[in-house]
């Protein structure tokens, strides 16, 4: 119970040192987590066949985590403090009013994206949602600019912030790119979950209509569907802080791992490989086909990247090997110089205790002793000559 009580209680303090609007957007992500997922269930209206409460169940989780990123790395960016606490201000507001229309678009049963609706709370709402957009993506793409002239923790850290941030942003930029890329092909119209028709104009599927995709996730089983690249850029920042403390974690225990350069080179690969399966999604969404049914090409693309990474992989632990033996080499080669001059520094003090110095012997007490001639027995010392 103590250890519980002092656990909370360090988290706490830590929460406490988060950007607090971003901490609060968190909480109010996490209470739409919750009231979303009692609405899956408890509520049966549907959006092309998909619980109208899935939505906002997705982007509340989404920027649950996001969020709560944001709001442990603005206060650890040590340059133009007050401009990055407006920054992540900024991106909090824009956070709320954006899932917060997303959320209300559902419990009025209807579409929130491309919704080309004349009603006048639509229309509106339509206006101020894509105001948000551009503020959550100016803001992530600051705080990537930031990451670039200072540095957090160390090495495999930093990078993993940059990279994650960068892929983050670019993730957002295609978000933006889904409207103009799916605008061009018209409007169409479905029906709301009260059946009332509504106009939409974009999608996010290339070479088939949204609707009656995965489960929760909704993508596109028929077609490409730019969403895929958009959440793996969107979160490769949780994925490359979760290597960096893994690899910390297993530092405990493997010996290699404890140098951060070891450290480093691995979350570089990490980086390289998510980076590269970024791209691939992205390049078959865009030649439209689904993330399901890859042709030759793609699994071509899949399979030439995870043989690169895992050769990459094999590199940086085995320099990292040969790397530790020379380091235990040298290490003994120098114990054993150690242990050689200490020898030789005991063998002449040994040597100079047992050789006597030259002219010793005249002043030798015990050999003078022995030297002097001895008395004959018949002379007596106390004898006083006769005159």
């Amino acid at each position: 119970m103590n250890q519980l009580r002092s656990w909370l209680s360090i988290s706490y303090a830590l929460v406490r040192s988060w950007h607090r609007p971003l901490t609060i957007m968190v909480a109010a992500m996490s209470a739409l987590v919750a009231v979303a997922s009692v609405g899956l269930f408890a509520d049966g209206r549907e959006l092309l066949h998909q619980s109208i409460w899935a939505k906002p169940l997705k982007f509340g989780a989404s920027f649950v985590m996001y969020g709560a990123t944001l709001a442990w790395l603005i206060p650890k960016l040590r340059r133009a403090r007050r401009t990055m606490w407006t920054v992540g201000t900024v991106f909090a507001v824009a956070g709320l009013i954006d899932v917060g229309f997303i959320a209300v678009q559902a419990a009025r049963g209807t579409f929130s994206h491309f919704n080309a609706g004349t009603d006048t709370f639509n229309q509106i709402g339509q206006q101020i949602f894509s105001t948000g957009v551009f503020g959550l993506f100016g803001a992530s793409l600051i705080v990537a600019i930031m990451l670039l002239f200072q540095r957090i923790g160390d090495a495999a850290l930093t990078w993993a912030l940059r990279a994650g941030i960068g892929l983050a942003v670019l993730g957002m930029a295609l978000a933006s790119f889904i409207t103009g890329w799916t605008s061009s092909a018209g409007s169409r119209t479905v029906e709301d979950a009260y059946g009332s028709p509504v106009p939409l104009v974009g999608g996010h599927g290339v070479g088939a209509p949204d609707g009656g995709g995965m489960p929760m996730t909704n993508w596109s089983t028929t077609g490409g569907d730019l969403r895929v690249p958009h959440f793996i850029g969107l979160h490769s920042i949780q994925v490359f802080v979760l290597t960096v403390l893994v690899l910390t974690a297993l530092a405990a225990r493997i010996g290699r791992l404890r140098h951060e350069r070891v450290r480093a080179q691995l979350t570089g690969v990490v980086i390289l490989g998510y980076s590269a399966l970024f791209t691939i999604t992205a390049w078959q969404a865009l030649r439209g086909q689904s993330l399901i049914h890859p042709d030759a090409a793609t699994w071509t693309a899949l399979a030439a990247t995870a043989v690169m990474t895992a050769l990459l992989a094999a590199l940086a632990v085995t320099a990292a090997h040969r790397n530790e033996l020379a380091r235990r080499a040298e290490a003994v080669s120098r114990s054993e110089l150690v242990r050689r001059r200490k020898a030789a520094h005991r063998n002449e003090l040994a040597h100079g205790e047992t050789t006597a110095p030259a002219g010793s012997l005249g002043t030798d007490p015990h050999h003078s002793e022995a030297s002097t001639p001895a008395r004959s027995s018949g002379s007596s010392p106390n004898v006083t000559p006769s005159w």
